[in-house]
């Protein structure tokens, strides 16, 4: 069950059950993440990184990819605000700080910059900080550290200087929030070269990519759909993520739909509509905007000779419109019909009252697969 809690910024949260407890039945491998653990207890007698196989649900996917890269290098720390005893706004931190002890898990003061800056520092001196911005629109104050540092130090040192970090951040709508708590600032990352940015839209790749992530030698910006974190789905934890490389989800003949995070999950409601009319719809999950992986996308499109991209956010200037430039450019002689796109509008994002009129939906993929110029 849900609660509302209201975050150290005085902001209507909607906060999850404890991690554990949204992961559903856990098997007898899943560590314990208890407050009763003893933060003192010998780095020595820690458990060892162990495989399981069970649901689990995203917000508890991130929590054991967090909990399994403390426990495999003991380099990792996190922190961020309220990560520590609370467990994180969104409860992805939870046990964490209990069981890994204030000197792997902690709390910051209310100043991104800052915490972003420390993560810099950190990274330069041999450290891998993973650290966690409470909201998208929280992540600006430390837009210039992430542009001017985070991003560009191994390229002004040649290499000689890696950034190994992960900037968590949550993102998209369908949380009935308001702008600064929902936002899609995914563009201002991919369009900033020397960063990598990746969003998962399922428990599985959560777990996969973040791992990933962490043992990446260079900085990723790990964005994550704030409204699939409740989803559920089996998790594999011995199965490995390449950060380069995009998915087809579902395959299909007819068109391709081409998405990302928060929006996946649209995607997939709208081919199973169409399939149930005769049309075969291809999805493909993108899961690393950059670098983006242009064969698996553009092998997709050319098989179909269709695609819409679809993205909550504003369409000007945008990762879809990237998409869409990128396939017009290298399938066009394969295209039966332009590229279409289905984003959020170029407004603010909207109030609760109005969020779903603002994200795409099903009928507004569906509408623009109608208009792709079918013969029948």
């Amino acid at each position: 069950m849900s609660t509302v809690t209201m975050n150290r910024r005085g902001a209507g949260t909607q906060a999850a059950p404890s991690v554990a407890a949204a992961a559903g039945s856990g098997s007898p491998t899943t560590p314990a993440a208890s407050p009763a653990s003893d933060p003192t207890a010998d780095a020595a007698l820690q458990p060892k990184v162990t495989h399981v196989v069970e649901t689990m649900t995203m917000a508890a996917a991130l929590n054991r990819a967090l909990s399994d890269a403390l426990t495999a290098d003991d380099r990792v720390l996190i922190f961020g605000e309220d990560v520590g005893a609370l467990g994180g706004v969104f409860r992805i931190t939870d046990g964490l700080n209990a069981r890994f002890g204030e000197k792997r898990c902690f709390d910051t003061p209310l100043a991104e910059s800052g915490i972003v800056g420390t993560a810099v520092g950190m990274a330069m001196n041999g450290l891998i900080p993973v650290v966690e911005m409470q909201f998208d629109a929280f992540a600006l104050p430390a837009f210039e550290q992430v542009v001017s540092h985070v991003a560009k130090l191994g390229n002004r040192t040649r290499g000689a200087v890696r950034m190994p970090m992960v900037i968590r951040i949550p993102f998209g709508g369908g949380i009935g929030g308001v702008e600064h708590h929902c936002d899609s600032s995914e563009t201002y990352y991919a369009h900033t070269p020397g960063l990598t940015v990746v969003t998962p839209s399922t428990p599985q790749d959560a777990y996969s990519l973040l791992r990933a992530a962490i043992e990446s030698p260079d900085p990723v910006v790990f964005m994550e759909p704030k409204k699939l974190y409740w989803s559920k789905g089996v998790v594999d934890t011995s199965i490995t993520a390449d950060l380069r490389r995009a998915s087809v989800i579902r395959e299909g003949s007819d068109v391709t739909l081409i998405s990302y995070g928060p929006s996946v999950s649209v995607a997939l409601e709208a081919a199973e509509a169409l399939a149930d009319e005769g049309r075969s719809v291809q999805v493909v999950d993108v899961r690393t905007l950059t670098p983006f992986d242009d064969q698996t996308v553009m092998d997709a499109v050319r098989s179909t000779g269709r695609a819409v991209v679809i993205a909550e956010a504003p369409g000007f200037v945008s990762v879809a419109s990237e998409i869409q430039a990128r396939v017009s450019e290298q399938c066009f002689e394969y295209l039966e019909a332009p590229v279409r796109r289905v984003t959020g509008f170029d407004t603010p994002f909207a109030s609760p009252k109005f969020e779903h009129w603002y994200l795409p939906d099903v009928d507004r993929v569906l509408d623009a697969i109608d208009s792709l110029h079918w013969e029948d």
